[in-house]
């Protein structure tokens, strides 16, 4: 049996943003390769990412589930309108205001260096810790308070502006604002205080306490339909009560999720004391890279911005807004967040240290694999929400001061957009190649054409359609870019790397692709055929769902065997093997 080894933390996609940022990962210390392999298993092989993936995948199922039942609640709370709108632009902020000035930077160069200090260290990195976290806690309070008093701008350049129709949502998003922008502070605390844990091997308190914020803000969403009147909930008609409950009960639960971990970093050997200066932080010598990334971070952001703006004014001439996009991205990046991002996780590891050693071999091999089981995972995920989006929307959606008929658009606008799940999967996957082989500079580069591909897109959304369509055609803009990322990654790998894509990987995308639209098909038959039944109320929504479920996941399954898709033979013959060992 291995020894046990050090694991690393490793930053995850922030599911907030549309086009998540990854900063670069520092490879591990090497180790036998043979341990390495008995762990992990060779380039190429799934076995061992398939156990840790599926680990990884249980753990962020829970927060996910949460995440959505907190958007289900708040949704029911505040509706689509103009209050539902001004809260998603005013809760994006604190999000896009620390992303873009420090969180970059926390994550791709911090981290790091705190690894690098624990292993050289005499006190095993404890005052380096120490000094960088009052650096970092003292940047992040500076930065909230600036970031407050500028609320109003911030507002205004989302897309919440004063115009015929909208009498109060400028006020009452820059009421809100200014009590959400104080959550910078707390995500950035979360973010140090995560990284030092899993530095010193722990891992579960920071896995489960986004849970914990998920957990208030529902309790929070209750308590304001509890104490909403009678009437139609407007920012003229919303009390000041009711803004200080849903402000200080959003920014309650990042600061629960934040502040729970801070007893727990003396437990593990870094007493909370403030140590003052630069001297001797490392700062400098990582700072190219910090730039790169945060430049990343500032292209990424350009995109989210448009995307407000063109929501806000489809919102003000009587379409859906902001918060319907957001609902619908929610639901869109749920499967990656659960499938992708536990594969990609449990995959850098070992296509780290086959960059490290200039093995390609090794890392196309690992590329063809999170190619390979991204589309065995994801495909048919993407022809559910095509044929089942509609539906899926109103189940998620449709109740409390929510209208049937907006909840509807929500999942009409995830079905058109849904062909971008793979395509985000395989871009993200791309980018941690360039990220393992130490190199910042090319993903921003390919994020720069994505942007330039997003941001006329959106642009173009409102030309062509109504304002009734106008978040379908940003979901189909927000898709179009992944794969225009997909297509540019792929270039840039090629020419930069001299890494090609696997045919094994190409077969697989072909096949789940076929089967999973002949499973759509047929989803879709069944669903039409009993639709005149099941009607389009929540429960009738809720029946289409569960049918067109069990359709499509069936035909999927037979059509995976027909083809011959090894990755699903594969598993099966794993699910026989233990059945036949139970008995």
């Amino acid at each position: 049996m291995p020894p046990p080894t050090r694991r690393r933390f490793v930053p995850g996609p922030d599911d907030t943003q549309l086009i998540p940022a990854f900063p670069a990962v520092t490879p591990v210390p090497d180790e036998d390769e043979e341990v390495t392999e008995a762990r992990e298993g060779a380039p190429g092989a799934s076995g061992g990412i398939l156990r840790a993936a599926g680990t990884m995948a249980v753990a962020s199922l829970v927060s996910r589930l949460t995440g959505f039942l907190r958007t289900v609640v708040l949704t029911a709370a505040l509706g689509f309108g103009l209050v539902g709108n001004a809260y998603t632009v005013a809760n994006t902020l604190p999000n896009i205001v620390y992303e873009l000035l420090l969180g970059g930077v926390l994550t791709s160069v911090v981290v790091p260096l705190l690894v690098n200090a624990q292993e050289k260290d005499a006190d095993g990195g404890v005052r380096y810790t120490q000094r960088l976290m009052t650096l970092a806690v003292t940047g992040l309070t500076v930065l909230t308070v600036l970031a407050v008093l500028a609320a109003p701008a911030l507002t205004w350049l989302m897309g919440i502006r004063d115009t015929a129709g909208n009498e109060g949502q400028v006020e009452l998003a820059n009421w809100l604002a200014r009590i959400l922008l104080v959550e910078i502070v707390f995500y950035g605390v979360g973010a140090l205080a995560t990284a030092v844990l899993n530095s010193r091997q722990v891992f579960g308190p920071p896995a489960w306490a986004p849970v914990l914020n998920n957990l208030v803000v529902i309790a929070t969403g209750v308590v304001f339909l509890l104490a909403a009147g009678p009437g139609d909930l407007e920012p003229l008609t919303i009390s000041a009560g009711q803004v200080w409950l849903l402000g200080v009960g959003t920014t309650l639960g990042i600061a629960v999720q934040a502040l729970v971990l801070l007893p727990l970093l003396g437990r593990h050997g870094v007493p909370l004391r403030p140590r003052w200066g630069l001297r001797g932080t490392g700062l400098g010598e990582a700072g190219a890279l910090g730039l790169w990334v945060v430049g990343y971070v500032l292209v990424s952001q350009v995109g989210v911005v448009v995307a407000s703006v063109v929501a806000n004014a489809a919102a003000e001439e009587g379409g859906l807004g902001p918060f319907a996009f957001s609902n619908a991205s929610l639901l869109f990046q749920m499967p990656y967040g659960i499938i992708g991002v536990a594969l990609l996780t449990a995959l850098l590891p070992r296509m780290s240290r086959a960059a490290a050693r200039r093995d390609m071999d090794g890392v196309v091999a690992d590329l063809s694999l999170g190619t390979r089981l991204s589309a065995t995972g994801l495909l048919p995920v993407t022809a559910l929400l095509v044929v089942l989006g509609p539906a899926v929307g109103i189940v998620a959606f449709g109740r409390g001061n929510a209208e049937v008929a907006d909840a509807r658009g929500v999942g009409v606008a995830l079905a058109v957009g849904a062909f971008g799940l793979l395509p985000m999967a395989v871009t993200l996957l791309q980018l941690r190649v360039f990220y393992a082989m130490k190199d910042a500079r090319t993903p921003t580069l390919i994020q720069v054409v994505m942007v330039a591909v997003r941001v006329p897109l959106l642009l173009l959304v409102p030309v062509v359609v109504g304002p009734e369509h106008v978040v379908a055609g940003l979901m189909i803009a927000t898709s179009a870019t992944y794969v225009a990322g997909w297509v540019v990654g792929a270039v840039a790998l090629q020419r930069k790397l001299g890494v090609r894509s696997n045919p094994d990987a190409g077969r697989t995308v072909a096949r789940m692709a076929l089967v999973s639209a002949v499973a759509a098909v047929l989803g879709w038959v069944a669903v039409s055929l009993a639709g005149r039944a099941l009607g389009t109320s929540v429960p009738g929504s809720l029946g289409t769902v569960v049918l067109g479920t069990v359709v499509i996941g069936s035909a999927v399954v037979a059509g995976a065997v027909v083809v011959g898709v090894p990755e699903v033979r594969a598993a099966l013959t794993g699910v026989r093997a233990r059945l036949g060992r139970s008995r």
